[in-house]
């Protein structure tokens, strides 16, 4: 095990706090925070027209005009299961799923925000799993034995497209009239460019089943399913590489809101989970849902204002894209005491980052240890003035893929000179846990 010392007494541990008090604001602010659903039913889909009105589905309909600070039920007028929704502006909409008590495919449509729902013919007894509209008349829905339906005149009519499988699709998304995506299970991609009249069959590079797939453009787009799979494509679907996080972790949706910032949510033994890239996917950082509940669906109207819901009605609400964050406001002064702080975020996966600070210019070494105090990464190795710094760290950089579990992060400041005149070194030593 590791061993530090600190050449500091307790005068100075509390002369230290006291400065950390007069020399920085912290402000702190939260990331997602549940909103009363005023159910306890399963919510599988959320989709927002504008950033007051949104809808959630399960067995029932939820309605809000208010961002979430209050729902209501809309009544569906039939005994449902509903899997998606999706709106072209506040008043058109559809949501999809199984009419259980007539054993059909369910279709129903709003022309009037919802006030009332009419059921569409679908014309099969299919689950349907997903619904996706281009316009206030163009749109598909997609379920099991590899059902695609297409409508030209806002659901009057649907027809049945060939998919060419008969797997169970998932999700449908398409960028514009005539290009989309399915993702279904058994690792399914399948992609038109022609409105579906052809749907051809990509190879994804994994087993996995697939649940959601989403594309900022013709060219980007990522998929997300079971076991912690993340696949991005930058050509349309022609080729897909990994991503994945990894681990017993079900990802059951995703969403972007350009093409370096997004989110996927799903669920692992721990209940909730949310992951948020800000650069493409190259890196996904957790983050804390504070629910025990399994999350099924995320949106976001910007890169900051966004929802996810899920299991025993749960429904969260981000205004700050998710994240946490402590924004300091430090004087002129510069540190009179080192200090290193505690990693952010922690647990972590896959980077966290690492603030310090001395109070004199010198060598300076932050490195990574394992529990058996095996050096895991070398993140500083340097001479540095006095002053504050941070560093991230990345488990899975370069060669690196570490296994979930405690690490050691260790401060080293070189040859300080002590009051008598002899040299010593400055080591702190913290733990931080990677979960993955």
């Amino acid at each position: 095990m590791l061993s530090f010392t600190k050449s500091r007494n307790a005068g100075k541990k509390l002369l230290q706090i006291l400065i950390l008090f007069l020399s920085i604001t912290q402000i702190c602010s939260g990331q997602w925070f549940q909103q009363n659903s005023g159910t306890t039913n399963m919510l599988w889909s959320v989709h927002f027209a504008n950033n007051d009105t949104g809808w959630t589905v399960g067995s029932e309909i939820l309605k809000t005009t208010n961002g979430g600070d209050n729902w209501t039920s809309q009544p569906s007028g039939t005994d449902k299961s509903l899997f998606s929704v999706h709106f072209t502006d506040s008043n058109t909409g559809w949501a999809v799923g199984w009419d259980w008590y007539n054993s059909v495919g369910l279709i129903l449509n709003t022309t009037n925000s919802g006030d009332n729902w009419t059921n569409q013919p679908s014309g099969t007894t299919i689950f349907l799993r997903s619904v996706y509209f281009v316009d206030s008349n163009t749109g598909w829905v997609v379920g099991e034995s590899g059902t695609i339906l297409h409508t030209t005149n806002g659901g009057t009519d649907w027809t049945s497209q060939i998919s060419g499988t008969t797997t169970e699709l998932q999700s449908v998304y398409f960028i514009d009239s005539s290009t989309g995506w399915i993702v279904g299970h058994s690792s399914s991609i399948i992609k038109t460019t022609n409105g579906g009249v052809d749907w051809t069959s990509h190879t994804s590079g994994t087993t996995n089943t697939l649940w959601s797939v989403h594309f900022t453009d013709n060219n980007n787009g990522w998929a997300v399913g079971e076991f912690g799979t993340i696949l991005k494509t930058t050509n349309g679907g022609e080729n897909w590489v990994s991503q994945s996080i990894g681990g017993l972790i079900f990802l059951y949706s995703v969403c972007f809101t350009d093409v370096e910032t997004g989110w996927a949510v799903g669920y692992d033994v721990n209940g909730g989970v949310i992951l948020k890239t800000t650069n493409g996917g190259n890196e996904w950082l957790s983050q804390t849902s504070g629910t025990t509940n399994n999350l099924k669906s995320v949106y976001f109207i910007d890169n900051n204002i966004g929802w996810a819901v899920g299991s025993a009605g749960t429904i969260l609400k981000t205004t700050n894209g998710g994240v946490t964050f402590i924004e300091e406001e430090k004087t002129d002064e510069m540190p009179t005491e080192f200090l290193l702080s505690n990693n952010y975020p922690n647990p972590f996966n896959p980077s966290t980052k690492i603030s310090w600070q001395s109070p004199v210019g010198s060598w300076q070494t932050l490195k990574v240890y394992d529990v058996l105090g095996n050096e895991v990464a070398t993140l500083v190795d340097e001479y540095k003035p006095a002053g504050s710094y941070e560093v991230e760290f990345n488990s899975s950089s370069g060669i690196r893929d570490l296994a979930s579990g405690i690490y050691f992060y260790q401060l080293l400041v070189s040859a300080l000179q002590s009051k008598d005149g002899k040299a010593e070194n400055y080591i702190e030593t913290k733990k931080m846990i990677l979960l993955k």
